[in-house]
Formats: C-alpha cells, structure tokens, sequence
C-alpha cells in the first residue's frame, strides 16, 4: 500500500498551496482515488478531530486543515463514482431560529464532511418547519441542531418536536451542541447524541452513519 504519510501531514499541517498538487502526484504514480481520499485525507482528518479533542490543535489550524482537505478533495472528485466521495449518511445540520452563531456550527459542518458524509449546511436563525423540510426532500438520516445562546435552547426542543409531528423521527438521529448544551439538557428534549466539540461530533456523526 503507498505511503500517505506526506499526504496525510500536508492536511494536518494546512497546506493550502501545496495540496492539490500533492494528490495529483499520488494520482500519477498510480493511486486510487477513492485510496486516497480514506488513507490520505480522511485519515487525516481523523488525527486532527482526535488532537482538537485533546487541546493539542485549536479552531483556526483545524479550520485550515479542513479546508486544505477540500481542496485535495477537488482533484479527486471528478475520479470518485457516485456515491464514494459523499459517503454512506446525509446530515443536515443548522443554528435553530433566534440565534445566529455560525463558527462552531460550521466547524462542525467540516469536520463531518471530512468524514466522507453528504452534509447540508442550512445556515442560521432556521426555525422548524425549515429542519423538516431539508429532512424530507435530502431524505438525510442524521440532522445537527446548534445553539450557541440559552434563551435560543428551547428551539431545539420545539424542532426535535416539529420532526417527531412530521413523522419523520424514526427516520433520522438528532444530535445537538453548543456552548451552553449539555448531555442532561440532551437527554431531556430527546436528541440522540450530544458532541461538546467538532471532533467528537464527526465521531459520532461517522458512527450513527454506519
């Protein structure tokens, strides 16, 4: 198997410049593209969630590194068949209605995409019947609810409410996150996962995918 070692730092270390052509060259010298995308970049991006998680990498390295991975992802897209590069989960993640915080809900959004998953990124202030709606017509199977402020947290239990009246909750996985958002608070609106951080939540997105 090659050695994506080079590939594999370049991302983690955030190597906008250099990227592209690197996976052009392991493309050249023979490489699978769907190979290189799991060995090379999403590997990588599997050691950055693990060293965000444990304080060893922080928000603005991640965010390059995120975005160093996109651009890696690029070259190989037009090699990928349907399907390979989007993974096997659909997720639709937002701000619920009344906040407008979109740092950490996009962080998010990255760190899962990286995981090989089709995400859906509906922006901020999205009230309920928009959550049901983006359910629906991109049939996802995992939606992510972000709040960032405690007077907007009992808006994700007014959505997890709306997706449960629309029939659709067996359908997907709720998980929630946000500054002030803990596992009790959780456990008590009815989401079936909560992630303190965008490392834990791509995990977790991964596992509930799987």
């Amino acid at each position: 198997m090659p050695d994506y070692k080079e590939l594999n730092d370049a991302v983690i270390g955030g190597d906008l410049a250099g990227i592209a052509g690197m996976v052009q060259k392991s493309l050249d010298a023979g490489g699978d593209a769907s190979e290189i995308l799991n060995q090379g970049l999403i590997a990588a991006m599997d050691i950055v969630g693990e060293r965000m998680e444990s304080g060893d990498m922080f928000i603005p390295e991640v965010l390059m590194a995120a975005q160093s991975m996109g651009k890696g992802v690029e070259v190989l897209k037009p090699l990928l068949k349907e399907g390979e590069g989007s993974g096997s989960g659909k997720v639709v993640i937002g701000t619920v209605k009344g906040d407008l915080h979109d740092i950490g809900k996009n962080l998010v959004s990255m760190m899962i995409e990286s995981c090989g998953l089709e995400v859906h990124n509906l922006g901020v202030d999205i009230p309920p019947e928009d959550f049901v709606k983006s359910i629906r017509d991109k049939n996802a199977d995992i939606v992510c609810l972000s709040a960032l402020l405690t007077t907007t947290m009992p808006m994700m239990k007014q959505t997890i409410d709306a997706i449960v009246e629309s029939g659709l909750r067996d359908q997907v996985k709720i998980m929630v996150g946000g500054a002030p958002v803990t596992q009790s608070f959780a456990d008590e609106i009815g989401a079936d996962g909560f992630a303190a951080d965008a490392g834990s939540a791509s995990r977790m997105a991964k596992g509930f995918a799987a």
